[in-house]
């Protein structure tokens, strides 16, 4: 019975054996040319400097809203998957289901618009 998880299982060991081999063979055989360019912090193409400009040292929370926002609606998306796939064999159940979930999302969407949420000042 375990047999058919066989296949499953090698895929994931080749997956760990590949990811942690690719880490260790990097420093081996990777170029070895340090500067002063490489060793400084990048932020986007202009000068590093020690505190942001905005909020006098502080990153506005902006950010982090802007941030969940995105994980909110992206992660919907990836429940949405699995009824594209069997949207036949649910039936109306799956729809109801689907449409219950997708008017949960879209009052979400349209209370986080309503509230000023998707607007950068």
């Amino acid at each position: 019975m375990l047999d058919s998880y066989l296949p499953l299982v090698l895929l994931f060991a080749l997956a760990a054996l590949f990811a942690v081999g690719s880490v260790a063979a990097a420093p081996l055989v990777g170029p070895r040319r340090f500067n002063r360019a490489k060793l400084d912090s990048y932020e986007c193409g202009i000068e590093p400097s020690p505190q942001p400009i905005v909020g006098g040292g502080r990153v506005p929370v902006a950010y982090y809203l802007t941030a969940m926002l995105f994980i909110l609606f992206d992660i919907e998306l990836v429940f949405m998957y699995p009824y594209a796939v069997v949207a036949d064999a649910v039936g109306v159940f799956g729809f109801v289901a689907i449409t219950l979930y997708i008017a949960t999302i879209a009052f979400a969407y349209a209370y986080e618009w309503r509230r000023g949420g998707l607007e950068w000042s």
